[in-house]
Formats: C-alpha cells, sequence, structure tokens
C-alpha cells in the first residue's frame, strides 16, 4: 500500500470542500475518503465537478453528518449506501463501502456494506480509480498501483480481469471507454480476458451500453476506443455492422480497407469541430457516429465488376437504414436516430459536383435536403476524404470550396437555410377553394420544387403557377365537370381483342417490375 503524508503527487490542488466535508466526518467519528475517478483527474491535472466519496458510516449516519452542511441532498441512490448532494456549485456522492457479491447470470450485485477501504478499492474496475485519498490527513491509498498504471498509460484490474469482467461485463466497454477518453492502451491480460468473455456483455442492458458508447465517441480519441471495440470482438456484439467493414481485402487490393478508411474519416471528423462558438461545437456526438457509420452499407452492397472494380451501389441508402437499426437497437432517442443516419444518406451527395457543375436549383436542393445538417454535412464531406493522391485530395478540395461559396452567395441573395414556397398551406387552401388534405400536401410540393428549381418568386407569381398545376388535376372540380360531360357525349368503344389486351397487361406489368427494382 502506498501512503503519501502530502498531496505532493497531484497535480491540482483540492477543492476546499474536500478538507471541510473531511474534517466534519473525522469530528463526527467516521472515516472519509475522497475515490475513485476525481483522484485519478487529480493525477491528470483537472478538477471534477462530480465528487465521490467513501465512509465506513450508514447512509442514516451520512445523512446525520451532512444534513447541516450541504445546500441539498437526496437518497436516491440509499439503496445501493449512495448519499446524493450538491455545496458549492459539486455534486458530491458519499457511498457506504461496498462488499458486494456478485450472481453470474445477473446484471446487478446483492449489496453488501463492508468495513475497510481496502476491500471497497478492491471491488472498483481498474486499477487507476481503485486510488483514494484519507482525509483530511491527505494519505494517498493505492493498493494496486493505480498511480503507476496512470503514469504508464495502461489500464489493469485490482483482481484477475476475468472475475472482475464477469462480476460486471460492462466494465469492458469501459475499458474501451478510457482508452478514447486518457489515450491509454489495455494491459495484454486485461485484452486477452475482454477476447474471452466478450458474449457476456449480452446481459448488460441497451440503456447502460449506449451510454458508454457515448462517452467513447465523444473522447479525445474515439478511433481507439472503437479499434478496441472491434478487435476484442466486443463490437460484434455491440456494433456488429463496424465490425462488418473489416471487409477481405482482395490479393489486387481493388478497393480500400473500409474499416481503416472509416477510422481515419472518424478521426478526421473530430478535426473539423468548432469551438463552443463555432457552428459544429466538439465533441459532437451526431457528426462523429455519423462520420463511423457513414460505409456500414458497403459490406452488404460490395460487387465485383468485369472489368476489376468495386462497387457499392446504394450503400448510403443501405447504411442510413442499418445505422437507424442499430441506434434503436441501442435506446437512442428519434432525434438523434434521424440526425445520425439521415447524415448517412447524405454523405455521398457532394460526389460529382466538380465533374458537371450543379445549376443554382441542384445547390438549392442540397441546403434544403441537409436542413439543418448542412455544417455537420459540410464536415463529414470533407473528412470522407482519405485519399493519398494529394492532386486528388486538392481537386476535392477545392470543388467543396467552390460549393460552399455558391452556397453562401445563393444565402446573400435569399433565405436559403429555410427554403419553403411562396405560399403556405393556408393560402394554397384560400386560392384552390379546398379543404385540408392529401391535395395540399401534393400542391405544397410543387410549389417547393418551383422554389428550387427557379428561386423566389412574388406571392402573384406563386398563385399564378399553382392555378397552371391545379388545372391539371383531377380533384379539380371543372375538370370532373368536364370529363363527366365527355363520358355522356362519346359512345363506347369497342373491346379490344383478349390477346392483345392480355400483350399490353403483361407490357405494363413488365414496365412496372422494371420500375420497381433498384435504380440504374
Amino acid at each position: 500500500m502506498a501512503h503519501l503524508s502530502d498531496s505532493s503527487a497531484l497535480k491540482t490542488p483540492l477543492p476546499s470542500v474536500v478538507g471541510d466535508l473531511g474534517q466534519l466526518f473525522h469530528d463526527a467519528g467516521y472515516e472519509l475518503s475522497l475515490v475513485g475517478g476525481p483522484v485519478r483527474d487529480l493525477f491528470l491535472g483537472r478538477v471534477s465537478p462530480d465528487l465521490d466519496f467513501t465512509t465506513n458510516a450508514r447512509p442514516d449516519d451520512i445523512i446525520s453528518v451532512i444534513r447541516r452542511w450541504c445546500d441539498t441532498y437526496w437518497e436516491i441512490g440509499r439503496a445501493f449506501g449512495t448519499i446524493g448532494m450538491r455545496k458549492a456549485g459539486f455534486q458530491i456522492e458519499i457511498t457506504t463501502y461496498r462488499a458486494d457479491a456478485y450472481d453470474p447470470d445477473s446484471r446487478k450485485p446483492a449489496v453488501a456494506f463492508g468495513d475497510k477501504l481496502e476491500d471497497d478499492l478492491f471491488r472498483r474496475d481498474f486499477t487507476m480509480n481503485a486510488m483514494a485519498l484519507r482525509l483530511p490527513s491527505m494519505e494517498l491509498v493505492d493498493p494496486f498501483g493505480g498511480a503507476k498504471d496512470l503514469h504508464a498509460g495502461l489500464v489493469r484490474t485490482p483482481g484477475a480481469p476475468s472475475t472482475s469482467f464477469s462480476d460486471d461485463p460492462l466494465r469492458m466497454m469501459r475499458a474501451a471507454r478510457f482508452a478514447s477518453q486518457l489515450e491509454v492502451d489495455v494491459a495484454p491480460e486485461v485484452f486477452e480476458a475482454m477476447k474471452d468473455m466478450a458474449g457476456r456483455i449480452t446481459i448488460i442492458s441497451a440503456e447502460r451500453v449506449r451510454d458508454e458508447l457515448v462517452k467513447l465517441i465523444n473522447g479525445k480519441a474515439p478511433w481507439a476506443g472503437i479499434d478496441l471495440l472491434v478487435e476484442s470482438g466486443l463490437a460484434e456484439h455491440v456494433l456488429p455492422e463496424v465490425s462488418a467493414l473489416k471487409l477481405e481485402i482482395d490479393e489486387h487490393h481493388r478497393h480500400k480497407d473500409v474499416y481503416q478508411h472509416s477510422l481515419t474519416v472518424l478521426r478526421q471528423a473530430c478535426g473539423q469541430e468548432t469551438d463552443a462558438d463555432g457552428a459544429v461545437p466538439g465533441p459532437d456526438f451526431v457528426l462523429r457516429f455519423a462520420a463511423l457509420m457513414h460505409d456500414v452499407g458497403k459490406p452488404a452492397t460490395r460487387r465485383f465488376e468485369p472489368n476489376g472494380s468495386v462497387s457499392f451501389l446504394h450503400h448510403d441508402a443501405v447504411g442510413s437504414k442499418l445505422t437507424a437499426k442499430r441506434m434503436k437497437a441501442l435506446r437512442f432517442d428519434n432525434d438523434t436516430i434521424k440526425a445520425v443516419s439521415r447524415l448517412v444518406e447524405l454523405h455521398m451527395r457532394f460526389y460529382g459536383y466538380g465533374d458537371a457543375g450543379w445549376t443554382d436549383s441542384a445547390v438549392r436542393r442540397y441546403v434544403n435536403d441537409a436542413g439543418p445538417l448542412l455544417q455537420r454535412l459540410h464536415r463529414l464531406t470533407r473528412s470522407d476524404v482519405t485519399t493519398r493522391n494529394r492532386r486528388k485530395a486538392e481537386r476535392l478540395a477545392f470543388a467543396y470550396d467552390d460549393l460552399e461559396a455558391r452556397i453562401t452567395a445563393l444565402a446573400e441573395q435569399e433565405e436559403l437555410a429555410a427554403i419553403r414556397p411562396d405560399l403556405d398551406g393556408q393560402q394554397i387552401m384560400a386560392l384552390l377553394g379546398i379543404r385540408p388534405g392529401p391535395v395540399v400536401g401534393r400542391a405544397y410540393r410543387f410549389l417547393l420544387e418551383e422554389r428550387m428549381e427557379k428561386g423566389p418568386s412574388s406571392e402573384a407569381e406563386a398563385a399564378d403557377l399553382l392555378r397552371s398545376w391545379w388545372a391539371s388535376q383531377p380533384e379539380n372540380p371543372d375538370n370532373s365537370a368536364a370529363a363527366a360531360a365527355g363520358d355522356a357525349d362519346t359512345p363506347a368503344a369497342p373491346a379490344e381483342p383478349s390477346a392483345d389486351s392480355s400483350g399490353n397487361a403483361a407490357a405494363r406489368g413488365g414496365a412496372k417490375m422494371e420500375s420497381d427494382g433498384n435504380p440504374s
């Protein structure tokens, strides 16, 4: 056990609330130690607004000590020995020493309180989180070499990794999260245990897995955390679509390594984020996760062409659906699912811009389709350039610079970011004398198409366009009356020969089947 008489090994001074709380418990006759992540963070030179403590006091005793000291407290975690509180801007949790036992088939431990700090530290996930500062003496308790492992950049467990991961399989996800957040490596024995026990992650709720994944993606090096998930086999249970990106590379190298490409795009997307005052403040989960998932449709659409090339036709649309399905399984909220999957769907839209100039209407359509995701789409598209061909990379960058310049120029002329028809739904109904229904939607979409093709127009011009459109619609009462009059004056046509009728039907059916297939 390591003991330091002062905090000389720490890079950051302790907040005054830590010393005050330690003295409060000492005076009441109880032990109290700052523990876990806050101690680790002090070694890294930072102070967290969330402070965790552990004590030999039971929950009732904790409340009696802090009741008059804190700003407010709550007992939500009381069954687990945890009392939460707020003081001077810090959120604090104090937990009674734990000596839990785990059922191999359960997600949750059988809670048992303990009496020794060292026993409590032994049950923690990793050595870097199994350090404590006794208060108020400031004595460092580090029985498993957490400070040394932290300095070496290694993730180790206090006991056998297999036991630790069997107790709580989510710890394997945390190991990958720390690889991302702290840019550390896992010890060899930890990695082997992750490979052996990856399947146990399936007993953990989707919500808990999701929360760890979000922290991983929002870390400093998410590509490192994702790579650990894939190499350990965890991704096969958590993000199987990403594992599937490791396509077999043929001996002639006819296509790039899609998996490594995706990690590079993720890394470059992180570099495209802005500061807090910019267009896409980092860390931005939506941008980052879209960068990771943007090519997950490729394995399902890969095709080797006769000329030796490889195609992935419609992988953007397929990938969008796969992304949404995976995010639903992980219990993400609908808004996040829609944003990420939409970016995946749109990530190929830019390609071809440099080869064939877009009209202004095409630029408007690009902006309209991206909607509020436009700034993220800009960054995702730029991040998706990983070619080693310098001239090709420069050509793509120049083309996208040109597209952004055109978007800016058009935006100065009109409200490009919020393109709407020149008449709203109420005006459409009033002008055509119709009630709410599908026809209003069709009319709205017609005017929207005209708006994107030709730019803004006056209300009078839009009204003339709408009247012309309405004159050709079957729902128009004037058309119905004219059709009825025509039917009354026109004799019935003779029946077609049955063979010819059958042939026409077959032709129409063939055309329909062709149109139902994938577009060329």
